[in-house]
C-alpha cells in the first residue's frame, strides 16, 4: 500500500510538470511511446489497487463499519482518477499534434493496430469465476480497457474528420483507398466499442450474481454464528411444565426460523453448484470455500438445535410426568387418609378385630407402595433440579416436601391405627382365651355332673360321694376368681364397645359364661342336696344333721352384721352376685331342713329312747337356720344400701370432676382483656365461676361425708379406691380454687389499672381543653405589625410548645394500650407540608406528622383523648407556622423596601452562570408545554422552587418588570430583554443559527493547513469529511449532538473519532 502511494506521488509529480508537445515528428512519436508505456504501468497499478481494496473490505466484519467510516482508498481513487484524466488529456494533445504534422497515415495505421489488439483481447477466452475478488479484478481490468477505448473516441473523431477533409480536398478521389480504410476503421471501432460494452455488461452481471451469493452466504454465516452463540451462551434448563413448555416453544421458534432459512440455504447451495458445474469455472475459489464452511456450520448448528430440542422435550415430558405423578400421589394419599378416618373403630370381638388387622395389612402394603413412589419421585426431583432454575427448584422442593409431609402423616396414622388394633386384639384375645378355657372346663364339669347323677345306696358309698362332692365344691371355689376376672374383662370390653355389632356378641358371651357358671353351681348344689338327703334316708341321721350344722356354721360368719359390704360399685356388684348364689343354695337347703324335721317326728314317734336328744338337736338346728335366714335377709338389705351408696358416690365424684374441668378450662386458658367493657364482662364471668366453685365446695363436702360413711364399713378391697377418690376430688378442688384466686387478683389489678388510666385520661382531657381554649383566644387577637411584639408572641408560643412536648409522653403512656393500625407500604402517612420557600421567604417547614395517627382507641375516653390531642397538636403547629410566616413577611417587607431590580438581575445572571446554563436553557426549563411563553405564576414558582435566593415579594415585582406588555405572560424575547436590556428583544435566535455557530466554532479549533470539511446541506443536516452520508445535528440539553446509527453522540466526541488530525493527536 505504501508503495502504491509513493508511486502515485511520483506519478502526480510527473503529471504536474509542464507538458509541452514536441514540434517535430520524432519528438511527438517519442512522447506517444512514453505515454503508452506510462498507461501500461498505470493499468497494472490499477489492478493492484482493486486487489487491495477487496482485501480491505473483506477484513471488515459485518456491522463493524460504523456510520461515517470511509475506506482509506477513497482519497487514493480520487487522485488516481485525476491522474487518468491528465493522461487521457495528454494523449489527445499528442494525437492532435501528430495529425497536425501531417501524419494522418501513421495515425491511421497505429489506430488500426490498436483496434486489432483490442479486438483480439476482447475476443479472447475468459474463464468464468465465482470468486468475488477475481470478478472485481476482472471488472477492474475491463474498466481500464474500457477507459482506454473511451479515451480513443476523440482520436477516432479527429481521424475521421481529417480523412473527410483529405477526401474533400482530393475532390472525392481516393488514390490510396482512403475511403475503404476509413470505413473499415469505423466498422472495427464500432465492433470494439460494442464488444467492450457487452463485456462490461457481462462482467457486471457476473459480479452481481457473485455478490448476491456471497451476501447470502455471509448473512447465513452471520445468522448461524449468532444462533450458535445463542445456543452456547444459553444453558439448557428444565423446570416445571409451564416454564419448560415456554422454553421448548422458544426453541421451537428458533427451529422454525432455521427451517425458514433452509430455503435460502438450499438456493445458495444450488446456485453455487450450478456455477461449479459450468465447464469454464475455476475451482478452489474463496466462495467455494465459504460454501463448505457454510455447510459445516449449518450441520453443526442443526445438530445442536436437534439435540437441544430432544433434551427440552425430555425435560418437558419428565416435568409433566413428575407433576402428574405428584398430583396423583397426593390425591391417592388424601383419599387413603380420608378412608382411614372413615374406618370403623377397633372391634373387641376377636374374629372382627382379626379381620380388621387383615384389612390393615392391606392398608400398610398400600402405604408402603406410596413410600416407594415417593422415593421414585424424590429421585426424579433430584434429576429435575439439576437442570432447573432456582425458582423451579424451589417449586419442585415444595412439592416434594408436601408429598413427604403428607406421607409422614399417613404413615403415622397407619402406625397408630396398627398399634391400636394390636392392643385391642391383645385384650380381646385374652378375654376370648379365658372365656373358652372356662367354658370348656364348665362344659366338661357339666357333662361329669350329668354322668354321675346316680346316688349310691350304701352308707359308705354315699359318704364317699359326698366327700367327692366337697372336693368338687373346693375346686369350684378355686375357679371363682378366674371366673370373676374373666367376667370383669368382658364387662370392661362391653363398656368400651361403641357399635351394636360388638356389643351383641360380647353380651352373648358374658351371658353364656354367667349362665354356664350358674348352671354348674346349681347342679353342684342340687347334687350336694341329693347326697345329703340320700345320706339321711340311709339311716345316717346324725351324719346328715352334722353336715347341715357344719354348713350353717360356715355360712353364719359370712352373713354376720360385722362383715363390711360397702365399697366401690364393681365390688358391691360382685358381693351381690355371690350373695345371690348363697341365697339359691339356702333355698335348696330349706328342703333338706324340712326332710330332717319329718324324719325327727317319725323317729320320736316310733322310738322313745333318743327322742329327747333328737328333739334338742332339731331345735338347735332350727334356731341356727332361722338365724342364718335372718342374716341372709339382713345382708341382702345391706348390700342393696351399699350399692345405692356406691352408685351415688360414683355419680357425684365424676360429675364433680367434670364441672371442675370446665371451670379450670375457663380459668386457666381465659385471657384477661385490656378493654374496659370486656374486662367487666370477664369479671362477671369470674364471679359466676366463683359462685359455681362455692356450690362445688358443698358437693365436695357431700362427697367427703359419703366417702367416710362408706369407709366406716367398707370392704377391704375398696378402702384404697374410696380414699383415692376422696383425695383426688379434694386436690383437684384446691388446684382450681387456687387458679380462681389468682385470676381474681389479676382481675382486681386490671380493674384498678383501668380506673387509674381513666383518671389520668380525664386529667389530660381537662388540660387539653384548657390549652385549646387558650389557643383559640390568642388566635382571635390580631397579629401586631411591630417586630418586637411579634418576637414576644413567638417566645410565648415557644413556652407553650415546650409544655405541649412535656405532655406528649404522658399522652403516649395513657394510650399505650391502644392497638396499632395496619398501614400498607404503598400508603404514606398523612402529613401537612408547607411550600418550599427560599431566602427571605418562609423557611422550609418540616412536615407536620399527626401524633397517635396509627392508633385504634378501644374506649370512648381514649378515643376522645386521641382526637383532642391531635386537634391541639394541629392548632399549636398551625399557630407556630402562622407566627413564623407573619414574622417572615415583616422581614420581607423590611428587605423589599430597599429592593433594586438591577442588583437582582445581576445576582440571577451570576447564578445562571454558576449553574453552567444558558438563558435559553433556563427559559425552556420553565416552559413545560414548550409554547414559547410562560405565565407569571409559572415564572415565580419556578424561581422560588430553585436554589436562587429570593422571596415572593421580590418575585412579584420581578415578574411585573419582565412582563413588558402586561398580558400576564412572559415570552422569550421579554425574558432576554429583561436580563440583557442592551440586546434586541425582537431578534429570534433560531436553533439553526446556534447549531451553525457552534459547529463552526468547534471546527475552527483545528489549526491544520487542510481542515476537516464540514458542509451544511440543509437545516440541521450536515456532511462531514469525505463521506457522502448526511447526518442530523440538534441541540439536546444545551449540548450539540450528532445522529450516529441509532443513537446520538456529542459533536466534540464525533470530531475526535472522525477527524484524522484530532484522532492522531489523541493517539499521541
Amino acid at each position: 500500500m505504501q508503495g502504491l502511494f509513493e508511486w502515485l506521488k511520483s506519478a502526480e509529480l510527473r503529471s504536474t510538470e509542464e507538458f509541452l508537445v514536441g514540434s517535430d515528428l520524432g519528438s511527438v512519436k517519442d512522447q506517444l511511446c512514453d505515454l503508452k508505456e506510462f498507461k501500461r504501468e498505470l493499468y497494472q497499478k490499477k489492478i493492484e489497487i482493486e486487489s487491495l481494496n477487496h482485501r480491505f473490505v473483506c477484513r471488515l466484519s459485518p456491522g463493524s463499519e460504523r456510520p461515517g467510516s470511509v475506506s482509506p482508498l477513497c482519497d487514493f481513487r480520487q487522485r488516481w482518477d485525476s491522474l487518468e484524466s491528465e493522461t487521457v488529456s495528454r494523449q489527445h494533445q499528442l494525437e492532435c499534434a501528430l495529425l497536425g504534422l501531417g501524419q494522418f497515415q501513421n495515425t491511421l495505421d497505429e489506430l488500426h493496430s490498436w483496434l486489432s489488439r483490442t479486438a483480439e483481447q476482447l475476443q479472447g477466452p475468459r474463464p468464468f469465476s465465482i470468486d468475488l475478488q477475481t470478478c472485481e479484478i476482472e471488472l477492474a481490468k475491463h474498466k481500464v480497457l474500457r477507459n482506454d477505448v473511451m479515451s480513443h473516441v476523440h482520436t477516432v473523431e479527429q481521424l475521421n474528420q481529417a480523412g473527410r477533409g483529405l477526401l474533400e480536398a482530393g475532390s472525392g478521389d481516393s488514390p490510396h483507398g482512403l475511403q475503404p480504410r476509413l470505413e473499415g476503421l469505423n466498422e472495427r471501432w464500432e465492433f470494439v466499442r460494442c464488444e467492450t460494452e457487452r463485456r462490461q455488461l457481462e462482467l457486471e452481471n457476473n459480479l452481481s450474481q457473485v455478490q448476491d451469493v456471497t451476501m447470502e452466504i455471509q448473512d447465513l454465516l452471520q445468522w448461524l454464528e449468532n444462533t450458535d452463540l445463542r445456543l452456547s451462551s444459553s444453558k439448557m434448563v428444565w423446570g416445571m411444565p409451564d416454564s419448560a413448555n415456554e422454553r421448548l416453544n422458544a426453541h421451537m421458534e428458533l427451529c422454525t426460523e432455521m427451517e425458514s432459512k433452509m430455503h435460502a440455504y438450499t438456493n445458495v447451495r444450488n446456485a453455487i453448484h450450478r456455477m461449479l458445474e459450468a465447464s469454464d469455472v475455476a475451482r478452489g475459489s474463496s466462495t467455494e470455500h465459504s460454501v463448505c464452511i457454510l455447510e459445516q456450520k449449518w450441520n453443526t448448528v442443526y445438530a445442536k438445535m436437534q439435540e437441544r430440542k430432544a433434551k427440552l422435550t425430555e425435560g418437558l415430558s419428565l416435568a409433566k410426568e413428575f407433576n402428574s405423578n405428584v398430583q396423583d400421589l397426593l390425591n391417592k394419599m388424601a383419599k387413603c387418609e380420608d378412608s382411614i378416618g372413615y374406618l370403623s373403630s377397633p372391634s373387641f370381638v376377636l374374629d372382627t378385630i382379626c379381620g380388621q388387622l387383615l384389612d390393615h395389612k392391606v392398608l400398610v402394603s398400600e402405604v408402603h407402595s406410596y413410600g416407594e413412589r415417593k422415593t421414585a419421585m424424590e429421585n426424579a426431583a433430584s434429576k429435575l433440579t439439576e437442570l432447573s432454575r432456582k425458582e423451579d427448584c424451589d417449586v419442585v422442593q415444595n412439592l416434594i416436601m408436601t408429598v413427604q409431609d403428607r406421607y409422614r402423616k399417613l404413615h403415622q396414622r397407619t402406625m397408630e391405627r396398627g398399634k391400636m388394633l394390636e392392643e385391642v386384639k391383645k385384650q380381646a384375645k385374652q378375654f376370648n382365651e379365658s372365656w373358652h378355657l372356662l367354658l370348656d372346663w364348665m362344659t366338661e364339669v357339666e357333662q361329669t355332673l350329668d354322668t354321675h347323677k346316680e346316688i349310691a345306696v350304701s352308707h359308705e358309698e354315699i359318704k364317699e360321694q359326698l366327700t367327692q362332692q366337697k372336693e368338687f365344691q373346693k375346686l369350684l371355689r378355686s375357679k371363682r376368681p378366674m371366673y370373676e376376672a374373666t367376667l370383669k374383662n368382658g364387662r370392661a370390653l362391653l363398656e368400651k364397645s361403641v357399635t351394636v355389632k360388638d356389643r351383641q356378641p360380647l353380651e352373648n358371651m358374658v351371658s353364656e359364661l354367667r349362665d354356664s357358671w350358674d348352671t354348674i353351681t346349681g347342679k353342684s348344689m342340687e347334687r350336694q342336696h341329693k347326697l345329703e338327703e340320700a345320706l339321711l334316708f340311709s339311716g345316717r341321721f346324725s351324719d346328715a344333721l352334722q353336715a347341715l350344722n357344719d354348713w350353717l356354721y360356715r355360712a353364719e360368719p359370712q352373713l354376720s352384721e360385722d362383715v363390711p359390704v360397702r365399697g366401690e360399685k364393681d365390688m358391691v356388684n360382685n358381693l351381690i352376685d355371690k350373695h345371690k348364689v348363697f341365697q339359691k343354695e339356702l333355698g335348696k337347703r330349706a328342703g333338706c331342713i324340712r326332710t330332717l324335721k319329718r324324719s325327727v317326728r317319725d323317729l320320736t314317734r316310733g322310738s322313745t329312747a333318743d327322742s329327747h336328744w333328737l328333739q334338742e338337736q332339731m331345735e338347735e338346728l332350727e334356731v341356727r337356720w332361722e338365724a342364718v335366714c335372718k342374716l341372709s335377709v339382713s345382708k341382702q338389705a345391706r348390700l342393696e344400701e351399699a350399692l345405692r351408696q356406691a352408685e351415688e358416690f360414683d355419680t357425684k365424684v365424676h360429675s364433680f370432676l367434670d364441672q371442675l374441668a370446665d371451670v379450670e378450662r375457663a380459668l386457666k386458658y381465659g385471657v384477661i382483656p385490656e378493654e374496659e367493657d370486656a374486662l367487666l364482662e370477664f369479671c362477671k364471668q369470674h364471679r359466676e365461676s366463683m359462685s359455681s366453685l362455692s356450690c362445688q365446695e358443698m358437693e365436695l363436702e357431700c362427697i367427703r361425708t359419703l366417702g367416710e360413711e362408706i369407709l366406716s364399713s367398707c370392704h377391704a378391697d375398696s378402702v384404697i379406691t374410696i380414699k383415692s377418690w376422696i383425695s383426688v376430688t379434694k386436690t383437684r378442688f384446691e388446684e382450681v380454687q387456687s387458679w380462681a384466686q389468682q385470676q381474681g387478683e389479676r382481675i382486681q389489678g386490671a380493674l384498678s389499672t383501668v380506673e387509674a388510666e381513666r383518671e389520668e385520661v380525664q386529667r389530660l382531657l381537662d388540660w387539653i381543653n384548657s390549652a385549646e381554649e387558650s389557643l383559640h383566644l390568642r388566635d382571635q387577637e390580631p397579629l401586631p405589625e411591630d417586630m418586637e411584639q411579634m418576637e414576644e408572641l413567638i417566645t410565648q408560643h415557644a413556652v407553650f410548645m415546650e409544655e405541649l412536648n412535656r405532655k406528649a409522653p404522658e399522652v403516649e403512656n395513657a394510650t399505650r394500650s391502644c392497638k396499632q393500625k395496619h398501614i400498607p407500604k404503598q400508603q404514606a402517612s398523612p402529613s401537612r407540608k408547607t411550600p418550599t420557600r427560599k431566602r427571605g421567604a418562609l423557611k422550609p417547614q418540616p412536615s407536620i406528622t399527626l401524633p397517635l395517627e396509627n392508633l385504634e382507641p378501644h374506649t370512648p375516653h381514649l378515643c376522645q383523648l386521641v382526637s383532642c390531642w391531635r386537634q391541639l397538636w394541629l392548632l399549636a403547629h398551625t399557630r407556630q407556622n402562622k407566627l413564623d410566616e407573619h414574622q417572615q413577611r415583616l422581614r420581607e417587607l423590611e428587605e423589599f423596601a430597599n429592593f433594586d431590580f438591577s442588583m437582582w438581575r445581576k445576582r440571577y445572571i451570576q447564578w445562571i452562570s454558576h449553574m453552567k446554563s444558558r438563558i435559553l436553557d433556563v427559559f425552556r426549563g420553565i416552559d413545560r408545554d414548550q409554547d414559547g411563553r410562560i405565565s407569571q405564576k409559572e415564572f415565580i414558582d419556578s424561581v422560588l422552587a430553585s436554589k436562587f435566593p429570593t422571596n415572593v415579594l421580590e418575585m412579584n415585582a420581578v415578574a411585573n418588570i419582565f412582563d413588558l406588555n402586561n398580558d400576564g405572560y412572559i415570552d422569550y424575547y421579554e425574558f432576554v430583554s429583561a436580563l440583557h436590556p442592551s440586546r434586541d428583544p425582537y431578534r429570534r435566535p433560531f436553533d439553526v443559527d446556534q447549531i451553525n455557530e457552534e459547529v463552526s466554532r468547534q471546527v475552527s479549533q483545528c489549526n491544520c493547513p487542510k481542515r476537516f470539511q464540514v458542509e451544511q446541506i440543509s437545516a440541521n443536516r450536515y456532511r462531514f469529511g469525505d463521506s457522502q452520508q448526511l447526518r442530523m445535528v440538534r441541540i439536546l440539553r444545551s449540548t450539540l449532538m450528532v445522529r450516529v446509527g441509532g443513537g446520538w453522540t456529542a459533536l466534540d466526541e464525533f470530531l475526535v473519532k472522525n477527524d484524522p488530525c484530532r484522532g492522531t493527536y489523541n493517539q499521541i
